[in-house]
């Protein structure tokens, strides 16, 4: 599994000249209402065996929680099952609210 910092993902979103990753959001809904990144797709935790084939196996999945340790779990689920190209967003929305986009709400 690779690992991304709040900031590279954010160069990586503003450079047109690279394919959007899919951000896969796992964290619960009132979470995700009270802040996430803009683009972002929410799919609980405990949801993703039962919805993970509908993601695209040819797009990189960023997966991204609070802190970044339930994302690197579900990383880990999808490797397991045949995703190869899977990156935990390390620090989560939490390193993103700090260090990206200082308005986004924190919890």
């Amino acid at each position: 599994m690779q690992h991304v910092t709040a900031l590279e993902l954010a160069q990586w979103l503003a450079d047109s000249s690279k394919k959007a990753p899919f951000l896969l959001d796992v964290r619960e809904p009132w979470e995700y209402e009270t802040c996430h990144i803009p683009e972002s797709q929410l799919i609980p935790m405990h949801t993703v065996p039962l919805e993970f084939e509908q993601l695209d196996r040819e797009n990189t999945i960023i997966c991204i929680c609070h802190h970044g340790g339930r994302s690197m779990q579900v990383a880990h689920f999808l490797e397991r099952n045949g995703f190869d190209q899977v990156v935990n967003l390390t620090g989560g929305v939490h390193a993103w609210a700090l260090q990206v986009d200082t308005s986004m709400a924190t919890y």
